[in-house]
């Protein structure tokens, strides 16, 4: 008998991976949901792309199974296993049959790290999923009037750095947000700093408002550079700060940020907004104020997570979803992903509330157990992938 429901078992699953192989329309569901979301459908569209990703994504396959998770048990959003951000540094996570599809995209993560390959990858084999999803949050984040201003990159453009999805980001903002007067002030190696200001200098004079965007480590030249004389943009001017400290000595904080923007180019605190964002995600969430988001107090900053996009903190031990307020390591089920792994775990501390997620920091080793046992579990995998390979 035991045998008999063995093969019973393996059966099932077989014509469910089967199923999900031959449907093509998951990715057309995912972009039909950013486009028009549908709240009351999110889990049974996450199932979806769940039963999706296990059957096209080998290495994720392999890590569900070591969790005894496949489509016959996972009947629950609750019980859709979370992935590890640090596989992307072990493998190349993508979908197998979409690995070299032309319209591809394949972008690292700064930094060294041990194992597999020396930076992080990420293979985005539909680009315009992650196009569809960036542009309609910073539609309602960033540009929430709908009109195009002239902006300021302090980040290479796509043509300059391909292999950074921030860089995308910043080429289809200045396509869908962007005026003539628009540029990039940055290549890998350094950023323009002059010319920077002269953009500065030219928007003081007008009265049309301007959007910058760029890393904390490259507001914090810009702000060096504007200190000999600050200028006074005009009302409504708004900057993205998307994090990353790399090349100072002492980082800014996003308070500081904000202050510096304040007392240093006249941007108002409520139009500074930080965004939270990664690599191993398509999708972003960014500070909530009384500048893009009514009925919020500035003072107390939380993040919005796109309608598709569903933030999750998790006890860094048993990995069980925690209740509202609750900190843990947060995670992100995000259909943007769907052509690689839309359940990510992240090595940071946080809490939700009400849909929105408040980010407390990186996660002590001993508070990520749960991030250790995953990654793990993701590397043996990655390990055996690669020795096949060679």
């Amino acid at each position: 008998m035991a045998g008999s429901a063995s093969g019973w078992h393996d059966r099932k699953m077989s014509e469910t991976i089967g199923k999900a192989v031959m449907d093509p329309g998951i990715q057309a569901q995912v972009l039909s949901f950013i486009h028009e979301p549908e709240p009351t459908r999110f889990e049974e569209l996450a199932l979806q792309v769940f039963r999706y990703q296990f059957a096209r994504v080998a290495v994720y396959r392999a890590f569900c199974m070591s969790r005894n998770a496949n489509p016959s048990t996972v009947n629950g959003f609750s019980s859709i296993p979370f992935a590890s951000t640090l596989a992307f540094k072990h493998t190349e996570v993508a979908n197998d049959e979409d690995f070299v599809a032309a319209s591809a995209l394949t972008f690292k993560t700064s930094g060294t790290t041990k194992g597999y390959g020396s930076r992080g990858i990420h293979r985005v084999s539909d680009p315009k999923i992650y196009r569809a999803s960036a542009i309609a949050h910073l539609r309602v984040m960033l540009f929430p009037e709908g009109r195009r201003m002239p902006l300021l990159a302090l980040h290479p453009t796509a043509d300059r750095m391909p292999e950074s999805s921030l860089s995308w980001m910043i080429n289809w903002c200045f396509e869908e947000f962007g005026a003539a007067s628009s540029v990039c002030v940055a290549t890998p190696q350094a950023l323009d700093s002059e010319s920077a200001v002269t953009f500065l200098r030219s928007a003081e004079t007008g009265s049309r408002p301007v959007g910058l965007m760029g890393t904390t480590a490259a507001f914090a030249r810009l702000f060096e550079a504007a200190r000999e004389r600050p200028v006074r943009l005009p009302a409504g001017s708004r900057l993205m700060d998307t994090g990353g400290a790399k090349g100072q000595i002492v980082p800014l904080k996003d308070y500081e940020v904000r202050e510096l923007a304040r007392t240093l180019l006249g941007i108002e605190p409520k139009c500074a907004i930080n965004e939270y964002g990664m690599t191993e995600l398509c999708s972003q969430l960014y500070d909530a104020t009384s500048f893009n988001y009514s009925g919020v107090a500035d003072g107390n900053r939380m993040k919005l997570a796109p309608p598709w996009m569903r933030p999750v903190a998790l006890d860094p031990v048993t990995l069980r979803h925690q209740p509202d307020r609750q900190i843990g390591l947060m995670a992100f089920f995000d259909f943007a992903n769907v052509g690689s792994i839309s359940a990510i775990m992240t090595e940071d501390l946080g809490y939700t509330d009400n849909g929105a997620v408040a980010i407390l920091g990186r996660a002590a080793a001993s508070d990520a157990r749960g991030c250790g046992l995953a990654i793990e579990q993701f590397a043996a995998e990655a390990a055996s992938r690669h020795w096949l390979q060679e």
